[in-house]
Protein backbone atom coordinates (compact mmCIF):
# COMPACT_ATOMS: atom_id res chain seq x y z
CA UNK A 1 0.00 0.00 0.00
CA UNK A 2 2.96 2.30 0.40
CA UNK A 3 2.48 2.85 -2.99
CA UNK A 4 -0.32 4.82 -2.48
CA UNK A 5 1.76 7.30 -0.14
CA UNK A 6 1.05 10.68 -0.51
CA UNK A 7 4.49 11.19 -0.35
CA UNK A 8 5.34 9.64 -3.40
CA UNK A 9 3.04 10.71 -5.72
CA UNK A 10 3.87 13.58 -8.12
CA UNK A 11 3.63 17.06 -7.44
CA UNK A 12 1.17 17.26 -10.19
CA UNK A 13 -1.24 14.72 -9.04
CA UNK A 14 -3.90 15.92 -6.48
CA UNK A 15 -2.45 14.79 -2.62
CA UNK A 16 -5.16 12.38 -1.45
CA UNK A 17 -5.99 9.82 1.15
CA UNK A 18 -4.06 6.48 -0.49
CA UNK A 19 -7.54 4.61 -0.13
CA UNK A 20 -8.91 7.05 -2.73
CA UNK A 21 -5.72 5.75 -5.55
CA UNK A 22 -6.45 2.01 -4.32
CA UNK A 23 -10.22 2.51 -5.26
CA UNK A 24 -9.08 4.44 -8.50
CA UNK A 25 -7.57 1.54 -9.23
CA UNK A 26 -10.62 -0.77 -8.85
CA UNK A 27 -12.35 1.36 -10.92
CA UNK A 28 -9.73 1.49 -13.65
CA UNK A 29 -9.90 -2.76 -13.69
CA UNK A 30 -14.37 -2.44 -13.33
CA UNK A 31 -14.57 0.03 -16.45
CA UNK A 32 -12.12 -1.77 -18.89
CA UNK A 33 -14.51 -4.83 -18.68
CA UNK A 34 -17.32 -2.31 -19.07
CA UNK A 35 -15.56 -0.42 -21.91
CA UNK A 36 -15.78 -3.93 -23.97
CA UNK A 37 -19.57 -3.74 -23.99
CA UNK A 38 -20.48 -0.16 -23.67
CA UNK A 39 -20.44 0.94 -26.97
CA UNK A 40 -21.34 -2.25 -28.78
CA UNK A 41 -24.61 -3.38 -26.62
CA UNK A 42 -27.41 -2.01 -29.06
CA UNK A 43 -25.20 -2.86 -32.24
CA UNK A 44 -25.16 -6.37 -30.96
CA UNK A 45 -28.66 -7.08 -29.99
CA UNK A 46 -30.38 -5.01 -32.85
CA UNK A 47 -27.83 -6.42 -36.04
CA UNK A 48 -26.67 -9.82 -34.16
CA UNK A 49 -29.72 -11.15 -32.15
CA UNK A 50 -31.49 -9.29 -34.41
CA UNK A 51 -34.09 -7.89 -32.20
CA UNK A 52 -35.79 -4.26 -32.71
CA UNK A 53 -34.16 -0.70 -31.40
CA UNK A 54 -37.53 -0.52 -29.54
CA UNK A 55 -37.11 -3.41 -27.76
CA UNK A 56 -33.21 -3.21 -27.24
CA UNK A 57 -33.94 0.53 -25.80
CA UNK A 58 -36.72 -0.92 -23.50
CA UNK A 59 -34.38 -3.91 -21.96
CA UNK A 60 -31.53 -1.29 -21.28
CA UNK A 61 -34.18 0.86 -20.30
CA UNK A 62 -35.83 -2.04 -18.08
CA UNK A 63 -31.94 -1.86 -15.97
CA UNK A 64 -32.92 1.32 -14.61
CA UNK A 65 -36.32 0.15 -12.49
CA UNK A 66 -34.43 -2.31 -11.16
CA UNK A 67 -31.41 0.18 -10.43
CA UNK A 68 -34.16 2.69 -8.63
CA UNK A 69 -34.83 -0.24 -6.20
CA UNK A 70 -30.87 -0.70 -5.84
CA UNK A 71 -30.00 2.31 -5.41
CA UNK A 72 -32.47 3.18 -2.91
CA UNK A 73 -31.31 0.08 -1.10
CA UNK A 74 -27.79 1.20 -1.26
CA UNK A 75 -28.75 4.83 0.33
CA UNK A 76 -30.42 2.66 3.14
CA UNK A 77 -27.18 0.45 3.79
CA UNK A 78 -24.42 2.80 3.02
CA UNK A 79 -25.68 4.72 6.14
CA UNK A 80 -25.99 1.78 8.21
CA UNK A 81 -23.38 0.47 10.55
CA UNK A 82 -24.31 -2.98 10.43
CA UNK A 83 -23.71 -3.40 6.54
CA UNK A 84 -21.72 -0.04 5.40
CA UNK A 85 -20.04 0.98 2.03
CA UNK A 86 -17.73 -2.32 1.54
CA UNK A 87 -19.79 -5.21 1.80
CA UNK A 88 -22.56 -3.06 -0.42
CA UNK A 89 -19.36 -2.88 -3.19
CA UNK A 90 -19.01 -6.55 -2.52
CA UNK A 91 -22.53 -7.67 -3.18
CA UNK A 92 -23.14 -4.88 -6.62
CA UNK A 93 -19.54 -6.76 -7.89
CA UNK A 94 -20.89 -10.38 -7.06
CA UNK A 95 -24.58 -9.66 -8.84
CA UNK A 96 -22.63 -7.78 -11.75
CA UNK A 97 -20.54 -10.62 -12.20
CA UNK A 98 -23.86 -13.06 -13.17
CA UNK A 99 -25.99 -10.41 -15.05
CA UNK A 100 -22.56 -10.11 -17.40
CA UNK A 101 -22.60 -13.86 -18.25
CA UNK A 102 -26.49 -13.95 -18.39
CA UNK A 103 -25.97 -11.26 -20.96
CA UNK A 104 -23.53 -13.29 -22.57
CA UNK A 105 -26.10 -16.34 -23.27
CA UNK A 106 -28.91 -14.16 -24.57
CA UNK A 107 -30.20 -15.22 -27.72
CA UNK A 108 -33.68 -13.39 -27.10
CA UNK A 109 -35.61 -11.14 -25.53
CA UNK A 110 -36.44 -11.91 -22.10
CA UNK A 111 -33.18 -13.49 -21.57
CA UNK A 112 -31.85 -9.96 -22.66
CA UNK A 113 -34.61 -8.08 -19.48
CA UNK A 114 -33.33 -10.51 -17.02
CA UNK A 115 -29.32 -9.72 -17.36
CA UNK A 116 -30.06 -5.93 -17.60
CA UNK A 117 -32.53 -6.38 -14.14
CA UNK A 118 -29.88 -8.00 -12.74
CA UNK A 119 -27.53 -6.08 -13.84
CA UNK A 120 -29.36 -2.71 -12.78
CA UNK A 121 -29.93 -3.53 -9.91
CA UNK A 122 -26.07 -4.61 -9.10
CA UNK A 123 -25.27 -0.76 -10.65
CA UNK A 124 -27.82 0.77 -8.19
CA UNK A 125 -26.14 -0.80 -5.56
CA UNK A 126 -22.24 0.04 -6.98
CA UNK A 127 -22.78 4.25 -7.70
CA UNK A 128 -24.08 5.17 -4.05
CA UNK A 129 -21.49 3.36 -2.37
CA UNK A 130 -18.33 4.36 -4.41
CA UNK A 131 -19.29 7.75 -4.62
CA UNK A 132 -19.94 7.89 -0.55
CA UNK A 133 -16.29 6.56 -0.15
CA UNK A 134 -14.83 9.50 -1.64
CA UNK A 135 -17.09 11.83 -0.13
CA UNK A 136 -15.71 10.11 2.99
CA UNK A 137 -11.99 9.98 1.86
CA UNK A 138 -12.32 13.89 1.65
CA UNK A 139 -13.25 17.48 2.53
CA UNK A 140 -14.82 20.23 0.56
CA UNK A 141 -11.48 21.72 -0.47
CA UNK A 142 -10.14 18.73 -2.57
CA UNK A 143 -13.50 16.79 -2.84
CA UNK A 144 -13.74 17.52 -6.85
CA UNK A 145 -9.97 16.66 -7.06
CA UNK A 146 -11.02 13.00 -5.68
CA UNK A 147 -14.08 12.62 -8.19
CA UNK A 148 -11.80 13.56 -11.14
CA UNK A 149 -9.39 11.28 -9.95
CA UNK A 150 -11.40 8.36 -9.92
CA UNK A 151 -13.67 9.60 -12.82
CA UNK A 152 -9.86 9.70 -14.95
CA UNK A 153 -9.65 6.43 -13.84
CA UNK A 154 -13.22 5.05 -14.99
CA UNK A 155 -12.21 7.24 -18.53
CA UNK A 156 -8.93 5.65 -18.67
CA UNK A 157 -10.58 2.09 -18.08
CA UNK A 158 -13.43 2.47 -20.45
CA UNK A 159 -10.79 3.95 -23.62
CA UNK A 160 -9.03 0.71 -23.12
CA UNK A 161 -12.01 -1.25 -22.71
CA UNK A 162 -13.27 0.18 -25.92
CA UNK A 163 -10.27 -0.20 -27.81
CA UNK A 164 -9.67 -3.95 -27.03
CA UNK A 165 -13.59 -4.38 -27.32
CA UNK A 166 -13.46 -3.21 -30.62
CA UNK A 167 -10.23 -5.21 -31.98
CA UNK A 168 -11.83 -8.08 -30.45
CA UNK A 169 -14.80 -7.46 -32.79
CA UNK A 170 -12.88 -6.28 -35.85
CA UNK A 171 -10.55 -10.07 -35.45
CA UNK A 172 -13.52 -12.61 -34.22
CA UNK A 173 -16.92 -10.88 -34.79
CA UNK A 174 -17.78 -12.20 -31.48
CA UNK A 175 -19.73 -9.84 -29.02
CA UNK A 176 -20.65 -12.74 -26.75
CA UNK A 177 -16.60 -12.34 -25.34
CA UNK A 178 -17.11 -8.79 -24.67
CA UNK A 179 -19.86 -9.72 -22.08
CA UNK A 180 -17.75 -12.57 -20.36
CA UNK A 181 -14.80 -10.11 -20.64
CA UNK A 182 -17.19 -7.80 -18.19
CA UNK A 183 -18.22 -10.69 -16.50
CA UNK A 184 -13.96 -11.16 -15.04
CA UNK A 185 -13.73 -7.62 -14.87
CA UNK A 186 -16.07 -7.40 -12.14
CA UNK A 187 -14.67 -10.55 -10.02
CA UNK A 188 -11.23 -9.22 -10.51
CA UNK A 189 -12.81 -5.45 -8.88
CA UNK A 190 -14.34 -7.81 -6.33
CA UNK A 191 -11.08 -9.11 -5.27
CA UNK A 192 -9.62 -5.46 -4.87
CA UNK A 193 -12.49 -3.77 -2.50
CA UNK A 194 -11.77 -7.39 -0.34
CA UNK A 195 -8.65 -7.26 0.04
CA UNK A 196 -7.45 -3.36 -0.02
CA UNK A 197 -10.72 -1.11 0.44
CA UNK A 198 -11.14 -0.48 4.47
CA UNK A 199 -14.76 0.47 5.63
CA UNK A 200 -14.96 4.29 5.45
CA UNK A 201 -18.26 4.38 7.35
CA UNK A 202 -17.92 6.10 10.98
CA UNK A 203 -19.96 6.20 13.84
CA UNK A 204 -20.48 9.50 15.03
CA UNK A 205 -18.91 10.03 18.24
CA UNK A 206 -20.98 11.61 21.33
CA UNK A 207 -19.37 15.18 20.91
CA UNK A 208 -20.45 14.98 17.19
CA UNK A 209 -23.89 14.18 18.45
CA UNK A 210 -23.78 17.06 20.87
CA UNK A 211 -22.57 19.44 17.97
CA UNK A 212 -25.15 18.38 15.40
CA UNK A 213 -28.24 18.96 18.20
CA UNK A 214 -27.37 22.74 17.48
CA UNK A 215 -28.50 22.00 14.06
CA UNK A 216 -32.19 21.62 13.36
CA UNK A 217 -31.72 19.96 9.65
CA UNK A 218 -28.99 17.57 11.22
CA UNK A 219 -31.76 16.97 13.71
CA UNK A 220 -33.67 16.15 10.69
CA UNK A 221 -31.02 14.17 9.16
CA UNK A 222 -30.24 11.88 12.57
CA UNK A 223 -34.26 10.96 13.10
CA UNK A 224 -35.24 10.34 9.46
CA UNK A 225 -32.24 11.30 6.24
CA UNK A 226 -34.47 10.08 3.92
CA UNK A 227 -37.32 13.06 4.81
CA UNK A 228 -34.48 15.43 5.24
CA UNK A 229 -33.11 14.95 1.85
CA UNK A 230 -36.83 15.23 0.42
CA UNK A 231 -37.15 18.74 2.29
CA UNK A 232 -34.08 20.01 1.15
CA UNK A 233 -34.96 22.52 -1.62
CA UNK A 234 -31.61 22.77 -3.18
CA UNK A 235 -31.23 18.76 -3.51
CA UNK A 236 -34.92 19.27 -5.20
CA UNK A 237 -33.55 21.66 -7.87
CA UNK A 238 -30.79 19.87 -8.68
CA UNK A 239 -32.33 16.55 -9.24
CA UNK A 240 -34.74 18.07 -11.97
CA UNK A 241 -31.60 19.23 -13.61
CA UNK A 242 -29.14 16.16 -13.04
CA UNK A 243 -31.90 13.76 -14.77
CA UNK A 244 -31.58 15.47 -18.00
CA UNK A 245 -27.59 15.39 -17.65
CA UNK A 246 -27.85 11.60 -16.91
CA UNK A 247 -29.78 11.64 -20.03
CA UNK A 248 -27.72 13.62 -22.00
CA UNK A 249 -24.65 10.47 -21.15
CA UNK A 250 -27.17 7.97 -21.39
CA UNK A 251 -27.71 9.03 -25.38
CA UNK A 252 -24.12 8.80 -25.72
CA UNK A 253 -23.42 5.93 -24.38
CA UNK A 254 -26.58 4.14 -26.08
CA UNK A 255 -28.24 5.95 -28.72
CA UNK A 256 -25.22 7.58 -30.76
CA UNK A 257 -23.43 4.46 -31.50
CA UNK A 258 -26.97 3.00 -33.14
CA UNK A 259 -27.57 5.97 -34.92
CA UNK A 260 -23.95 6.19 -36.79
CA UNK A 261 -24.56 2.87 -37.70
CA UNK A 262 -27.42 2.84 -39.22
CA UNK A 263 -28.02 6.39 -40.40
CA UNK A 264 -24.95 8.00 -40.95
CA UNK A 265 -24.55 7.75 -45.11
CA UNK A 266 -21.02 6.64 -45.80
CA UNK A 267 -20.22 5.72 -49.77
CA UNK A 268 -17.79 3.13 -49.32
CA UNK A 269 -20.11 1.12 -46.28
CA UNK A 270 -23.50 -0.13 -47.26
CA UNK A 271 -25.08 0.83 -43.89
CA UNK A 272 -22.95 3.56 -42.07
CA UNK A 273 -20.25 4.06 -40.26
CA UNK A 274 -18.42 0.65 -39.99
CA UNK A 275 -17.36 -1.23 -36.48
CA UNK A 276 -13.54 0.09 -37.38
CA UNK A 277 -14.66 3.76 -37.02
CA UNK A 278 -17.38 3.42 -34.19
CA UNK A 279 -14.64 1.99 -32.69
CA UNK A 280 -11.71 4.77 -32.98
CA UNK A 281 -14.72 7.79 -32.60
CA UNK A 282 -15.44 6.39 -29.21
CA UNK A 283 -11.77 5.42 -28.15
CA UNK A 284 -11.12 9.41 -29.56
CA UNK A 285 -14.32 10.46 -26.80
CA UNK A 286 -12.86 8.22 -23.62
CA UNK A 287 -9.14 9.72 -24.68
CA UNK A 288 -9.82 12.88 -24.44
CA UNK A 289 -11.83 12.79 -21.29
CA UNK A 290 -8.52 10.91 -19.88
CA UNK A 291 -6.12 13.28 -21.19
CA UNK A 292 -8.13 16.39 -20.35
CA UNK A 293 -9.39 15.18 -16.87
CA UNK A 294 -6.60 16.96 -14.98
CA UNK A 295 -6.56 19.56 -16.94
CA UNK A 296 -10.06 21.08 -16.82
CA UNK A 297 -10.71 20.87 -13.12
CA UNK A 298 -7.53 22.96 -12.91
CA UNK A 299 -9.66 25.74 -14.92
CA UNK A 300 -13.33 24.70 -13.68
CA UNK A 301 -11.78 24.23 -9.91
CA UNK A 302 -12.25 27.90 -10.15
CA UNK A 303 -15.90 27.97 -10.56
CA UNK A 304 -18.37 27.33 -8.38
CA UNK A 305 -20.09 23.72 -9.06
CA UNK A 306 -23.04 25.40 -10.21
CA UNK A 307 -21.26 27.46 -12.66
CA UNK A 308 -19.03 23.97 -14.10
CA UNK A 309 -22.24 22.58 -14.51
CA UNK A 310 -23.47 25.65 -16.55
CA UNK A 311 -19.98 25.15 -19.43
CA UNK A 312 -21.06 21.38 -19.76
CA UNK A 313 -24.96 22.26 -20.62
CA UNK A 314 -23.54 23.77 -23.03
CA UNK A 315 -21.10 21.98 -24.11
CA UNK A 316 -23.63 19.33 -24.81
CA UNK A 317 -25.57 21.47 -26.98
CA UNK A 318 -23.19 21.97 -29.72
CA UNK A 319 -21.85 18.61 -29.35
CA UNK A 320 -25.67 17.35 -30.04
CA UNK A 321 -26.08 19.68 -33.12
CA UNK A 322 -22.25 18.67 -34.62
CA UNK A 323 -24.08 14.46 -34.08
CA UNK A 324 -26.94 15.52 -35.90
CA UNK A 325 -25.17 17.04 -38.92
CA UNK A 326 -23.33 13.85 -39.08
CA UNK A 327 -26.25 12.19 -40.55
CA UNK A 328 -28.15 15.22 -42.22
CA UNK A 329 -25.22 15.63 -44.17
CA UNK A 330 -23.59 13.74 -47.19
CA UNK A 331 -20.12 15.22 -46.84
CA UNK A 332 -17.40 15.54 -43.81
CA UNK A 333 -19.72 12.62 -42.04
CA UNK A 334 -16.56 11.91 -39.29
CA UNK A 335 -15.56 15.36 -39.27
CA UNK A 336 -18.63 16.18 -37.66
CA UNK A 337 -18.57 12.94 -35.77
CA UNK A 338 -15.30 13.60 -34.33
CA UNK A 339 -16.07 17.36 -33.31
CA UNK A 340 -19.76 16.15 -31.72
CA UNK A 341 -17.82 13.22 -29.80
CA UNK A 342 -15.08 15.73 -28.51
CA UNK A 343 -17.16 17.98 -27.68
CA UNK A 344 -19.24 15.65 -25.82
CA UNK A 345 -15.87 14.42 -23.58
CA UNK A 346 -15.51 17.88 -22.43
CA UNK A 347 -18.95 18.03 -21.75
CA UNK A 348 -18.76 15.21 -19.78
CA UNK A 349 -15.51 15.71 -18.15
CA UNK A 350 -16.86 19.40 -16.75
CA UNK A 351 -19.93 17.43 -15.41
CA UNK A 352 -18.65 14.92 -13.77
CA UNK A 353 -16.82 15.70 -11.00
CA UNK A 354 -18.83 18.61 -10.24
CA UNK A 355 -22.10 17.08 -9.51
CA UNK A 356 -20.76 14.23 -7.54
CA UNK A 357 -19.08 17.23 -5.06
CA UNK A 358 -21.88 19.27 -5.23
CA UNK A 359 -24.03 17.23 -3.62
CA UNK A 360 -21.28 15.95 -1.54
CA UNK A 361 -21.10 19.51 0.23
CA UNK A 362 -24.89 19.89 0.18
CA UNK A 363 -25.39 15.92 2.46
CA UNK A 364 -24.82 16.15 6.07
CA UNK A 365 -22.18 13.74 7.24
CA UNK A 366 -24.74 11.43 9.14
CA UNK A 367 -26.91 11.16 5.49
CA UNK A 368 -24.33 10.92 2.77
CA UNK A 369 -25.02 7.99 1.80
CA UNK A 370 -28.86 8.84 1.19
CA UNK A 371 -27.69 12.21 -0.83
CA UNK A 372 -25.55 9.94 -3.40
CA UNK A 373 -28.06 7.56 -3.54
CA UNK A 374 -30.60 10.33 -4.68
CA UNK A 375 -27.82 11.68 -7.17
CA UNK A 376 -27.49 8.30 -8.51
CA UNK A 377 -31.09 7.89 -9.20
CA UNK A 378 -30.85 11.04 -11.67
CA UNK A 379 -28.56 8.21 -13.64
CA UNK A 380 -31.42 6.05 -13.36
CA UNK A 381 -34.02 8.00 -14.44
CA UNK A 382 -32.03 9.26 -17.50
CA UNK A 383 -30.99 5.94 -18.51
CA UNK A 384 -34.25 5.09 -18.24
CA UNK A 385 -35.58 7.49 -20.21
CA UNK A 386 -32.68 7.79 -23.17
CA UNK A 387 -32.32 4.24 -24.79
CA UNK A 388 -35.79 3.93 -24.89
CA UNK A 389 -36.61 7.38 -25.97
CA UNK A 390 -33.75 6.83 -28.59
CA UNK A 391 -34.95 3.32 -29.89
CA UNK A 392 -38.84 4.52 -30.56
CA UNK A 393 -37.76 7.23 -32.60
CA UNK A 394 -35.05 5.18 -34.37
CA UNK A 395 -37.85 2.97 -35.31
CA UNK A 396 -39.72 5.89 -37.32
CA UNK A 397 -36.95 6.16 -39.92
CA UNK A 398 -34.20 9.06 -40.45
CA UNK A 399 -35.96 11.84 -40.71
CA UNK A 400 -37.51 11.47 -37.03
CA UNK A 401 -34.03 10.19 -36.19
CA UNK A 402 -32.27 13.49 -37.77
CA UNK A 403 -35.08 15.55 -35.59
CA UNK A 404 -34.22 14.19 -32.30
CA UNK A 405 -30.52 15.77 -32.43
CA UNK A 406 -32.50 19.13 -32.81
CA UNK A 407 -34.66 18.54 -29.97
CA UNK A 408 -31.73 17.28 -27.94
CA UNK A 409 -29.60 20.64 -28.59
CA UNK A 410 -32.64 22.93 -27.74
CA UNK A 411 -33.31 21.29 -24.46
CA UNK A 412 -30.02 22.84 -23.24
CA UNK A 413 -31.57 26.13 -23.06
CA UNK A 414 -33.91 24.75 -20.25
CA UNK A 415 -31.31 23.19 -18.28
CA UNK A 416 -29.32 26.79 -17.95
CA UNK A 417 -32.55 28.22 -16.63
CA UNK A 418 -32.90 25.22 -14.15
CA UNK A 419 -29.48 25.88 -13.03
CA UNK A 420 -29.55 29.73 -12.53
CA UNK A 421 -32.28 29.04 -10.21
CA UNK A 422 -30.05 25.64 -8.48
CA UNK A 423 -27.04 28.92 -8.01
CA UNK A 424 -30.11 31.43 -6.55
CA UNK A 425 -30.92 28.73 -4.06
CA UNK A 426 -27.45 28.40 -3.04
CA UNK A 427 -26.47 31.78 -2.47
CA UNK A 428 -29.61 32.22 -0.43
CA UNK A 429 -28.35 29.22 1.84
CA UNK A 430 -25.33 30.54 2.26
CA UNK A 431 -26.27 34.02 3.01
CA UNK A 432 -29.38 32.54 5.38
Amino acid sequence: MSIFSQHKLPEWLPSLSPQIWILAFGRFLSQTGTGFTIFYTTIFFVNQVGLSATQVGLGLGSAQISGIIGRLLSGVICDSPKWGRKRTLLLSCILSTIASFILASSHNFSTMVTGNLLMGFAIGLYWPATETVVADLTVSENRKEAFAVVRLADNLGLQIGIILGGLLIVVTGNYRTLFIIDGISYLIFLCVIYIAIQESYQTPTSEEKAENQDHAGEVRARENPWIHALHDHALLIYVIVNIIFTLYVAILQNIIPLYFTNFVKVPTYPKGFSTEIITGLFALNTFLSVILQLPILRYIRHFSHVKALMISASLWGISFIFIGLTGMLNYGNIIWAILGLGISAIALVCYLPSASALVADLAPDNARGIYLSINSQCWGMGYLIGPPLGGLIFDQGKIAADNFWVGMALSVAGVILILRHLDRALIKIRLG
